[in-house]
């Protein structure tokens, strides 16, 4: 290739699966213009200019490589060379088994590495149509909040309705507002630390009137043309879920097993609220668990009912957006790419993907599928016995298109073994292989 040949891709989308996504190309000597609307155009959700900001939770769910799905997500993501994955290990904070993230040092990690790279130009500005074919390969990464231009031409090309749901997001509060004579440290079963989290007890007469203030608190309005949009199953307002059963929080997010209450230790709590670390100081806690959609002044009124927070400050209260994302069983091929348009790929929430390291890790392979395609080669997928292979298999096929919503990686994305299994050592059998399947792909691609 001649240098006059060179032509940079170009990924649209600064979220963490368009700097995945770019990462890649990079490390490939790809040159890449990577455009980013903030701050010029904003969004309901995020809170800076940054690339890759966190705007819900701070955690990345378990780190677990040997046990959990998500956790073998994370390791594929660190042997393929991530970005993602290498800024949070760097600004990590105590979660137990979880990855959990200083947000604002990640966010810098980020955008410092990508700013400071000779093939990446940030480009500051709106999309509002879908990229030309004289830009050449394009990435599309505009996750969950695309804006209504782009989204309109969206649809446009594909012919399809955009389908939707609402992310909740939770409140952080000042830990020096928490009180620690009512409030202790400790992980459920003193996983991690053993100390890892904030514990806030109540009693079941606590509970039943914080269950009646929550139901009862005023929630956000949902405009006309959002009242049928479903919710996304794994981040459910805090107060939906208490709307299918007044136990159904013990359950959840407030289930209080696994704690001893060092204050009262021969009395069990009827229910726990926990908060987990959210910056690497230790000075931000998350509620965990807590998305919502209460109006801000039921938010501080109703979780200063729980013990240890009656004097709570917020460092941001919770709130509420819409996230779109394309049915991509029909409209994306095997390589991410818009079957209307291939010159385009998709990568992120918006391919249906859900989570903060699964959008990254279509990132990822999006960046990887561009690169090949580049140099005039055709793109590999990892197999469907991989984290990453499985999920980029069930967003571009393996998913009833009739039926199609989002989805976090899990096992049950893993084709089964031939051979039995006995169920106990399942998860770990379905860990090995991917990781080994894994290591075999990379070695033939890389």
């Amino acid at each position: 290739m001649t240098e006059r040949d060179i032509k940079p891709v170009h990924v649209v989308g600064g979220g963490l699966a368009g700097s995945e996504a770019t990462w890649q190309l990079v490390n490939a000597n790809i040159p890449v213009i990577l455009h980013e609307m903030r701050p010029v155009q904003k969004t309901d959700a995020h809170h800076t200019d940054k690339l890759a900001e966190l705007v819900c939770s701070n955690s990345f769910r378990s780190d677990d490589a040997e046990r959990s799905a998500i956790g073998v997500l994370h390791e594929e993501m660190r042997r393929a060379g991530s970005l993602i994955l290498s800024a949070a290990d760097k600004h990590r904070v105590p979660a137990g088994g979880a990855l959990a993230v200083d947000r604002d040092a990640f966010s810098q990690h980020v955008q410092e590495t990508l700013e400071q790279h000779p093939l990446v130009r940030l480009s500051r500005e709106e999309v509002t149509g879908l990229p030309p074919e004289d830009w050449g390969q394009t990435i599309i990464a505009t996750g969950p909040l695309t804006s209504p231009a782009l989204a309109d031409a969206i649809q446009a090309v594909t012919g399809e309705e955009a389908l939707a749901f609402f992310d909740a997001i939770a409140p952080i509060v000042n830990k020096d507002s928490i009180n620690m004579e009512k409030a202790w440290f400790q992980s459920r079963y003193d996983k991690g630390d053993g100390s890892d989290y904030i514990n806030c007890p109540l009693t079941g007469e606590q509970y039943d009137a914080f269950l009646d203030a929550l139901i009862a608190g005023k929630k956000t309005e949902f405009k006309e043309w959002e009242e049928n949009t479903p919710y996304f199953e794994g981040c459910l307002p805090i107060e939906v879920i208490a709307s299918r059963g007044r136990r159904t929080l013990c359950y959840g997010p407030m289930k209080p097993v696994g704690l001893t209450n060092p204050h009262n230790p021969t009395e069990k709590p009827f229910a726990v609220v926990q908060l987990r670390q959210d910056n690497k100081l230790g000075t931000l806690f998350n509620i965990v668990g807590f998305q919502t959609k209460l109006k801000h002044g039921e938010q501080t009124r109703t979780f200063r009912m729980i013990p240890g927070l009656e004097e709570a400050t917020f460092a941001r209260l919770g709130g509420l957006h819409r996230n779109t994302f394309l049915n991509s069983p029909r409209v994306l091929d095997s390589h991410l790419r818009l079957r209307a348009a291939p010159h385009i790929r998709f990568a992120g929430q918006i391919t249906g993907c859900e989570g903060y390291i699964e959008s990254a890790a279509v990132g990822l392979m999006a960046g990887r599928f561009a690169a090949a395609e580049y140099f005039g080669t055709e793109p590999s997928a990892p197999g469907i016995t991989t984290a990453i292979g499985s999920l980029i298999s069930h967003i571009t096929g393996g998913a009833d298109e009739q039926t199609f919503q989002p989805m976090n990686v899990n096992f049950g994305l893993f084709p089964p073994f031939e051979e039995r299994i006995h169920k106990k050592a399942r998860k770990a059998a379905y860990a090995k292989r991917a990781l080994e399947d894994f290591q075999s792909w990379l070695e033939t691609t890389d």
